[in-house]
């Protein structure tokens, strides 16, 4: 099978499940970063020291294509019983790896500067990604049909970034990098 299929030389892409939307339908803008997230996630996974972080980046990788593979099949769709759906679980799952990532992390006393180590700063940017995903999935759910669960997913997922990024740092030795206003 070839990689390139020609289909969507016309500005469209296929829904699993058959139908084809514009590629800059709202469904298509949240599945595809949520897709960002996880090629973000990866940059950090790559540069990650620490096993238990290591670990949990990968989970969280398996788990965001299991987010963009719900995203991208519609509830109404032909194969709608095929793809695995974000539950309550997964959001508890999310909390778990947030409290994991605190323990013994200092307590926060200011902003936090994306920085500190390589891996810290990857996480960060993926935070970021993470927020303007929820925003997208936000303007999906205005116009499509979605489990109001993924959207508490995708609010968790910034809060882990934030976490494993902090996380990141202490394990390293590195400390938070402190927001200071700047002078005028």
């Amino acid at each position: 099978m070839k990689l390139y299929t020609r289909t969507g030389d016309d500005g469209t892409t296929g829904l699993f499940g058959g139908a084809r939307v514009s590629k800059v339908h709202p469904r298509i803008e949240a599945y595809g970063t949520v897709d960002e997230v996880n090629a973000c996630v990866g940059m950090a996974a790559v540069t990650a020291t620490d096993d238990r972080l290591k670990k949990l980046l990968h989970a969280l990788q398996s788990l965001l294509f299991d987010v963009g593979a719900d995203l991208a099949t519609p509830t109404d769709s032909r194969y709608a019983d095929k793809v695995r759906r974000i539950s309550e679980a997964d959001v508890s799952q999310m909390e778990k790896w947030i409290d994991e990532c605190e323990e013994g992390t200092p307590p926060i006393q200011t902003f936090i500067l994306p920085g500190g180590t390589d891996t810290a700063a990857r996480l960060h940017l993926a935070r970021t990604v993470a927020r303007r995903a929820e925003r997208s999935l936000l303007l999906m759910m205005e116009e499509d049909k979605v489990d109001s669960v993924i959207l508490q997913w995708v609010n968790r997922l910034s809060d882990l970034l934030f976490a494993a990024a902090r996380y990141a740092n202490h394990t390293a030795g590195v400390p938070d990098v402190p927001w200071k206003p700047a002078e005028h």
